[in-house]
């Protein structure tokens, strides 16, 4: 698989892949508001801050990249709740926020070069998102 990707060359080819993993997992939600373009803005994003706490915080004697990246999370959170819509009857948009919130996890994996962990990251979820007349057939219609 990759190897390590030093530089802004390397950084610039890791923003290109979580641009394709966004396309990827927003094709798997062609039907539905949230879909290519979201999906590869989260994870270009969250790939950017990654970068950015590890490349420019992770530099300093009190360095602490993880603070960047659970505002990251928190943040991605905030936009999941966004999507979620809750009427007397129905609730709808959990599974728009859950792949918003994966997108987010995998552009981190990008940005810290966990490749095999991100490229599983990414099957897995393309699946689970294309498994909706699996779900009906297995639990039925809930609609």
């Amino acid at each position: 698989m990759i190897g390590s990707l030093t530089g802004e060359t390397g950084m610039v080819i890791k923003l290109i892949i979580a641009a394709l993993f966004g396309v990827i997992l927003g094709y798997a939600r062609k039907n539905y508001p949230v879909r290519m373009r979201t999906l590869a803005l989260v994870c270009m994003g969250t790939t950017i801050f990654t970068l950015v706490s590890i490349s420019w915080v992770g530099t300093g004697p009190l360095s602490d990249p993880g603070r960047i990246m659970a505002q990251v999370v928190t943040g991605i959170g905030f936009l999941g709740a966004g999507v979620i819509w809750k009427s007397k009857t129905k609730l709808s948009g959990l599974t728009t926020a859950a792949a918003i919130w994966t997108i987010a996890g995998l552009g981190m994996l990008i940005g810290l070069e966990m490749w095999l962990t991100a490229l599983a990251g990414l099957v897995l979820t393309f699946l689970i998102l294309n498994g909706k007349e699996t779900e009906r057939k297995l639990i039925g219609n809930y609609d």
